[in-house]
């Protein structure tokens, strides 16, 4: 089963569902600003992936501007990163789509999404 973190007034979360939908993938949606992903689930995701920890945030979003994050982000390890992300689900870089806990997709990209969605 997939599961898609995401913002629901979020206009790139809502492109990536509208797609999931029209393949007819079934998908549960957990809203990541009401329900972020824990620390240790982040921590995982960051640790199984190749990404860098500054592809988990929003570097867009106006909550990592107001904190100065910019300057911070490259010194944080995993965990500290993970421990900020779970804080403030407003800090996460969405959606993220996940199966069977493992990372498969952050931010919405529809050529990433036919390649792991199936």
């Amino acid at each position: 089963m997939l599961t898609l973190y995401w913002y629901p007034k979020c206009s790139t979360c809502k492109k990536a569902k509208a797609w999931l939908d029209s393949q007819e993938i079934a998908v549960q949606t957990i809203d990541m600003v009401q329900n972020p992903p824990t620390a240790a689930r982040l921590m995982q995701w960051m640790e199984e992936s190749d990404l860098p920890v500054r592809r988990f945030f929003n570097t867009s979003g106006m909550k990592y501007r107001e904190m100065g994050l910019k300057d911070q982000v490259p010194n944080l390890s995993i965990q500290e990163a993970s421990e900020l992300l779970a804080s403030d689900g407003m800090l996460i870089k969405r959606p993220i789509l996940v199966r069977d806990d493992k990372l498969l997709s952050i931010g919405f990209k529809e050529t990433e999404y036919e390649g792991v969605a199936k």
